[in-house]
């Protein structure tokens, strides 16, 4: 009798990540406590501006998530299940703030589910970043506010450079 290869179960975390926030990492982590791989990908989307370009973005993920065996860092353009479907991942991860983030996300997994059977796992972040998001984190440091306690250091010291404000 032959043995069945063992199965991988693996799961998407898509977003802008601009920047990665702890509270993107939160996320990533639990999914990778979760899941034997987890892919994070970097969405490329033209007709919105960011402030790090896609590769910075991916570099600053690799750099966060490096003590992770089992996460990898891609970038993608396009719908999230036709990259799901390509890479034979059933499960996004999706993790949720308020009950105004359930709204939007909510529709989106139905749609992606009847689209191509991709399911949508929501996950709800730790108390701690619940108002935490990249655009407050953009404003604030924009402003030369602190945000060294919502980024990884790393990341505050490029959003610094970035912003020209003092750290």
């Amino acid at each position: 009798m032959s043995e069945r290869p063992p199965i991988v179960r693996r799961v998407l975390c898509p977003g802008s990540f601009d920047p990665v926030t702890n509270g993107h990492l939160d996320i990533i982590s639990r999914a990778a406590r979760l899941y034997d791989e987890v892919v994070v990908a970097v969405f490329v989307n033209q007709s919105k501006s960011s402030m790090f370009s896609v590769d910075e973005r991916r570099e600053m993920l690799l750099e966060a998530t490096a003590g992770y065996g089992n996460v990898q860092i891609d970038t993608f353009q396009g719908l999230v299940v036709d990259y799901c479907r390509s890479h034979d991942i059933p499960v996004i991860v999706k993790g949720m703030r308020a009950v105004s983030d359930f709204d939007y996300e909510l529709q989106m997994a139905q749609m992606n589910r009847g689209l191509a059977g991709v399911d949508t796992l929501f996950m709800p972040t730790n108390p701690e970043y619940s108002f935490l998001a990249s655009s407050l984190v953009k404003e604030i440091a924009k402003w030369g506010g602190d945000v060294s306690a919502l980024v990884p250091a790393h990341v505050l010291k490029r959003l610094i450079e970035r912003t020209g404000a003092p750290g």
